[in-house]
């Protein structure tokens, strides 16, 4: 099989460079990697060029995280389409190794997505919530877990993920009618669809972001909006309970760690996110 490593860019020279230099050196390196880029005012564009990559350029305005994707993909060479966000760096040579064995293994394994490890620099709250979302336990998740997860059956991320091209084919390429949460929504109609999706903590990723509580609220007003489009998603819900759980382990963490000064940020974030879910949610 083909692989094919799709990274949309803007101004993503803080990791670009870095990013495309651990991919060549991957233990299963890629037949293609195609960068496209949202016309980036830094140099995003030249250090690709430099690792030998020309990458595809399109207006600003065009962009969009399912569009672009599903373009992308529409030109891709590859039977296994692997997609990366900007800021996603390989944690070693092995990632795409093992972000794919399942694909080649299984017919009924649709997807893949794998592990966030943080930035050393990422805030208390951030790294409690990726070891809860990215735990150190591989995970199989087909339609029959929804009684047991509800919604988080359908959690997916286009951070680290792999997809067979078939099948992305197959369910139409991913929902244009949500502006963020593209990839859930469309693990969601895959395992619909009686495919299986495989989380694999073995490919991991230094990722982490780095919001203010402000621009967590909008980011999940975006993905409440985005779900609200696609209501049976969230009927089996138990977010609520998934979202206490993310609480608490902050809280724990914080506490272990003795970093109490980031108390106050803690209720403060989670209590926007809340606010932006909810209302995102009744759009």
């Amino acid at each position: 099989m083909k692989i094919s490593v799709i990274i949309p860019t803007l101004n993503a020279s803080k990791y670009i460079q870095r990013q495309l230099q651990a991919l060549k050196k991957q233990s299963l390196p890629p037949d293609e990697i195609i960068v496209i880029d949202s016309s980036s005012e830094d140099d995003t564009c030249a250090l690709a060029q430099k690792e030998g990559i020309k990458p595809i350029v399109i207006a600003r305005e065009e962009f969009s995280h399912a569009g672009t994707r599903n373009f992308a993909a529409s030109i891709a060479k590859g039977d296994i389409l692997v997609f990366f966000s900007q800021d996603a760096l390989p944690y070693n040579e092995f990632l795409l190794e093992h972000l794919i064995k399942n694909l080649v293994k299984s017919d009924d394994i649709a997807a893949t997505y794998g592990r966030h490890i943080p930035y050393r620099y990422a805030k208390p709250t951030e790294v409690a919530a990726r070891l809860v979302n990215y735990p150190n336990m591989p995970l199989v998740k087909d339609i029959s877990l929804l009684p047991f997860m509800g919604a988080k059956t359908f959690f997916f991320s286009n951070v680290c993920s792999a997809i067979k091209k078939k099948v992305l084919k197959e369910v139409g390429g991913f929902p244009e009618d949500v502006s963020i949460a593209e990839d859930t929504v469309f693990a969601a109609y895959v395992i619909k669809k009686g495919y299986k999706i495989a989380y694999v903590p073995e490919a991991m990723v230094l990722h982490s972001h780095d919001f203010s509580p402000w621009q967590y609220c909008k980011r999940y007003y975006n993905i409440g909006k985005s779900l609200a489009r696609h209501k049976w998603i969230v009927e089996n819900d138990k977010l609520g309970k998934e979202g206490r759980r993310i609480v608490k382990e902050q809280l724990k963490y914080i506490v272990k760690n003795k970093k109490y000064q980031w108390l106050p940020y803690m209720v403060v974030e989670n209590f926007l996110k809340y606010i932006g879910f909810k209302t995102g949610l009744k759009f």
